[in-house]
């Protein structure tokens, strides 16, 4: 369990690196149920794709270059996944949540991101660009938690990750995220691979520059991502967070606190894929 004292280091460190990670934080049974969970989620996502002709801004969105970068995007609804109770009540994310965001931190979406075998390389990019609350403050107003759900090795297209480039002056980057090529040898000997293992979660803010790598493996590289707000904060783009009156009336008074941001429905209506990065699909 993470003590308040060690949620203060694991504050600290993201405020040096743009990442920590909490190794082990959830067993490897969660992670497989999750990935059950995905293969499920993203058969329909494809299914939908195909039978309406449009394989973008719908079931799912692409997050590479190419027309068959094989590496997507998709929001989910929380309730479709057996482990999402047991993400948002792990103490340790709880923690480190309220050191970073405060103890009124809200949830505000989640998904997978998955590089399909034969992804390609993604170019150097941060999620979004600096808020304005943190320019000059170096504030931080959100939080992904990255949760895997295989065990990643060197051929299943690893993420790529810079640390303590949250702080980078993102003035030439285009759009104010994609680095630009003529940039990478700024961050060419300071690159690490993450190799997660089943169970294991990072806390990142998307800020700090990464990328996903080629998957030359035969199997799908899903990873699940929790998107988390300061209450005081607004999101870069409009999220989808939808669950039914039954499912939220089952949480915890303590998960309800950090669901404001929810949208509760009698109906889970398939979630249209729209927010795309389009400087994510370009060559070069």
């Amino acid at each position: 369990m993470t003590s308040t004292a060690n949620a203060e280091d694991l504050h600290e460190a993201i405020y040096r690196d743009g990442i920590v990670a909490l190794k082990g934080a959830l067993p490897a049974r969660w992670a497989d149920e999750m990935l059950a969970d995905f293969d499920v989620l993203y058969d329909e996502a494809e299914r939908w794709d195909q039978e309406s002709g449009d394989g973008r801004g719908r079931g799912r969105v692409p997050r590479g270059p190419g027309e068959d970068a094989k590496r997507y995007y998709m929001a989910v609804h929380p309730q479709r996944l057996r482990g999402f109770r047991e993400l948002v009540t792990h103490p340790g994310i709880d923690a480190v949540c309220r050191a970073v965001l405060g103890d009124d931190y809200q949830y505000v979406e989640i998904g997978f991101d998955v590089a399909l075998p034969g992804a390609v390389r993604q170019p150097l990019h941060r999620d979004f660009p600096t808020p304005e609350e943190t320019v000059g403050t170096r504030r931080l107003s959100s939080l992904a938690i990255n949760a895997t759900c295989v065990d990643v090795t060197p051929e299943m297209g690893p993420l790529e990750i810079v640390p303590g480039t949250h702080v980078d002056d993102s003035a030439d980057f285009e759009d104010g995220m994609r680095v630009p090529s003529q940039l990478y040898g700024r961050y060419a000997d300071r690159i690490e691979k993450r190799m997660a293992k089943r169970g294991d979660v990072s806390m990142r803010t998307g800020l700090t520059i990464h990328r996903g790598t080629e998957n030359n493996s035969s199997r799908p590289r899903p990873v699940l991502i929790l998107g988390v707000m300061g209450a005081q904060y607004k999101t870069f783009a409009e999220h989808h967070f939808t669950m039914t009156q039954d499912y939220y009336d089952s949480l915890p008074p303590e998960v309800k606190l950090h669901l404001r941001r929810a949208t509760v429905s009698d109906t889970l209506d398939p979630i249209v894929q729209d927010y795309v990065l389009d400087f994510l699909l370009e060559e070069g």
